[in-house]
């Protein structure tokens, strides 16, 4: 019953994105990397680096850098499932294009292909005042801010009560067939050139990443 729920789901998935013709069902799905950093795993890991928040160890936190964990010996597949659990913190602008403060970008992607290309915001949302995202689509949709967010109102990392941590969980299906590695990776493009510290003014940290195999058949 679980594979039938996760072939109609897939199924789905495909009609969405108008990856396929046909109608394709799961042989084989493997989850081979899942990591929530509890074990302090950094293995392949390039810029990685720890710390603790609200009694969690989490991956983070980063402001106009880029963080890549490489992995090897995948299983036979045809597609990726990537996913992502990504923490927002303080005062993400969005789509707001000042020169000053934004557009505030966030990127995922395989080798050197982004697949997420997309802006979050932290901003209030009135009749007067509101800073648009992107997300849950691609640069440039118009979203209110926290828009697809699984938890809001989170306590802020650097900035006391005046902005909020939001967190996501970023997923894409994508076709993949290559086995012997991949180098999975996240960056950003912030902008805060107003703020005497940049990176305590927005950031952004991982709570964890899910990467399932999937290995399909056309009926």
């Amino acid at each position: 019953m679980g594979k039938l729920l996760f072939s109609l789901r897939l199924f789905a998935f495909f009609l969405l994105l108008g990856t396929v013709s046909c109608v394709e069902s799961v042989e084989n799905q493997v989850q081979f990397y899942n990591n929530n950093f509890s074990k302090l795993d950094l293995a392949n890991f390039e810029n990685g680096r720890l710390f603790i928040w609200r009694n969690d160890t989490i991956a983070g936190y980063y402001n106009n850098e880029e963080v890549a964990v490489t992995l090897y010996d995948l299983p036979k597949h045809n597609y990726l499932k990537l996913s992502v659990e990504l923490l927002i913190h303080d005062s993400w602008d969005g789509n707001w294009n000042d020169g000053i403060s934004g557009p505030d970008y966030w990127f995922m992607g395989i080798d050197s292909v982004d697949v997420v290309r997309t802006t979050f915001s932290n901003s209030p949302c009135v009749s007067s005042y509101c800073l648009y995202q992107s997300f849950p689509n691609d640069f440039f949709r118009q979203n209110t801010p926290k828009t697809g967010a699984i938890e809001t109102n989170m306590p802020s990392l650097c900035l006391g009560s005046f902005t909020s941590t939001s967190r996501y969980r970023v997923e894409r299906l994508i076709e993949h067939s290559k086995v012997d590695s991949i180098r999975f990776h996240m960056r950003d493009e912030l902008m805060q050139t107003n703020s005497p510290s940049p990176k305590c003014d927005e950031s952004w940290s991982i709570a964890k990443i899910s990467i399932l195999a999937i290995q399909t058949n056309s009926k």
